[in-house]
């Protein structure tokens, strides 16, 4: 874990490999989990939605299916007209950050997480994490019957594995108690206002991910180190040893080699261990993977080629997802296989490395073109939207106009520029290279235009970062 003053990171590692990577910054805070006292903005009953101000920069949206079953309509009506209407007040919790255009993604089923379980007020579930044993699940689904209060639910956590009963009760009344704290301070509040604030990502990730199984915890700051050994300690005291400063001459994510693999999570292209390689896509409303052989020949048949590239595919795939924090739609095309065997062996792979994906994930099937689909739980903004944005030059196209595609472009504007005015000298904006490129050759097109129209131009460079075809006239 490290901390300075742009931003905090955690860095999970498996063995030498970067297997999930995160970052908060002060400018762009995480909102999963918050919770707000909110006022509805507008309701649409053609989304079956409500769109709720909560004082933050986008209003959050509200899905019928996230109010809780409470706040049924006449008749148990669960339609979004017959459960809210504008200017109500209320209580949502963030459970996806906005992304793109779209604001956070809210509901009303409120869930406070804990170190080995999430309480859940008002609710009546009583429930066990899927990923552990059926025997352990047994013991602590009667844990969690004896412990659940009669107005709220519970879910036991993968952590609380072999943890016992008292372990999970301290926890169970720790959550109580903020939970009363945050009904308190959301009956004085004027909404919208913050009624509850998530833990920092350094705690959440010790929260969620710290399992005995950690050889040791590194942190480069003293204060984060602090308050991280602080938690552990009243959490999961028998786990506070293995938090340590670190102390290297060397920044802390470059000794381990993080930085490199953070430059490398950001590409579109992944090279697989034999040759092949991966080609990581995103549109508005999905994530596509192509598989590629690229370089690997093989030594035998074809399908053992593809085989090969696909079964290495399978887990840098799962690894790129965890890195990248990709999440809604994927869409996966692997290379084609000839045998049912080898295309069962591929999807039985992918899902095999899929169970080591904290984040809940659905592959949904095989479609009849050789494509994986699959959807994987969305609830941050993930790698690339918190590093990049969107490139001004090419405007999320990946691809620019050709010089000459730009310079044709060009003289045609500056044509029409020429015909709606009767002043015989204009003064325009173009790109720097544009400059060059008009001004170019005997005769120059500059000059062409010149003669063709009658009207001369004064060239301007404009920033670096317009488009190439960028056209403005500027007023004398």
């Amino acid at each position: 874990m490290s901390r300075d003053r742009h931003e905090t990171r955690v860095a999970l590692l498996d063995g030498q490999e970067l297997s999930e990577y995160f970052v908060e910054r002060p400018s762009h805070p995480s909102l999963v989990g918050n919770i707000y006292k909110g006022r509805v903005e507008n309701v649409l009953a053609g989304m079956d939605a409500a769109f709720v101000d909560m004082g933050v920069e986008r209003n959050g949206y509200l899905f019928v299916e996230e109010v809780t079953a409470s706040d049924a309509g006449p008749s148990g009506s669960r339609k979004i007209t017959d459960l809210l209407r504008a200017g109500r007040e209320v209580l949502v919790q963030v459970v996806r950050d906005g992304m793109g255009g779209k604001g956070p993604r809210l509901t009303t089923q409120i869930g406070l997480a804990g170190r080995y379980l999430v309480f859940m007020p008002g609710a009546s579930t009583c429930g066990v994490s899927r990923r552990l044993e059926d025997k352990e699940r047994d013991r602590l689904r009667i844990i969690g019957g004896a412990l659940k209060p009669d107005d709220a639910g519970l879910i036991i956590r993968t952590a609380a594995e072999a943890v016992s009963a008292d372990a999970i009760e301290r926890d169970l009344r720790f959550l109580q108690r903020v939970w009363a704290g945050v009904e308190r301070r959301a009956e004085t509040l004027m909404a919208p206002a913050l009624a509850y604030k998530e833990a920092e990502l350094a705690i959440r990730a010790a929260r969620d991910l710290l399992a005995p199984d950690f050889a040791e915890v590194l942190v480069d700051d003293d204060d984060l180190m602090r308050r991280l050994r602080n938690y552990i300690r009243a959490v999961a005291p028998e786990l506070v040893d293995r938090v340590s400063r670190y102390e290297g001459e060397r920044r802390m994510f470059d000794q381990y080699g993080i930085e490199p693999e953070v430059k490398k999570a950001l590409s579109r292209r992944v090279e697989l261990p034999s040759g092949g390689y991966l080609v990581i896509d995103h549109t508005e409303a999905m994530a596509v993977i192509d598989v590629n052989t690229g370089r690997f020949v093989g030594r035998r048949f074809l399908e053992d080629t593809t085989l090969k590239t696909n079964l290495e595919a399978c887990r840098e795939i799962v690894h790129q997802l965890r890195l990248r924090d990709i999440g809604g739609i994927i869409v996966i095309d692997f290379i084609d296989m000839t045998a049912k065997s080898n295309r069962d062996a591929v999807l039985a792979a992918l899902e095999a490395e899929l169970a080591r994906d904290r984040t809940k994930t659905y592959v949904v099937e095989v479609s009849p073109l050789g494509l994986v689909e699959m959807t994987r739980q969305n609830v941050t903004r993930g790698l690339r939207e918190v590093m990049t944005y969107t490139c001004p030059m090419c405007r999320g196209e990946g691809r620019v106009l050709s010089d000459e595609s730009a310079l044709m472009a060009v003289e045609r504007r500056l044509e029409a520029l020429a015909g709606i005015t009767t002043t015989p000298g204009l003064r325009v904006e173009v790109h720097p290279r544009m400059v060059s490129l008009l001004t170019a050759g005997r005769p120059a097109p500059v000059e062409r235009i010149k003669r063709r129209t009658g009207h001369f131009f004064l060239l301007s460079a404009a920033d670096e970062s317009v488009p190439l075809d960028h056209v403005a006239s500027i007023p004398d």
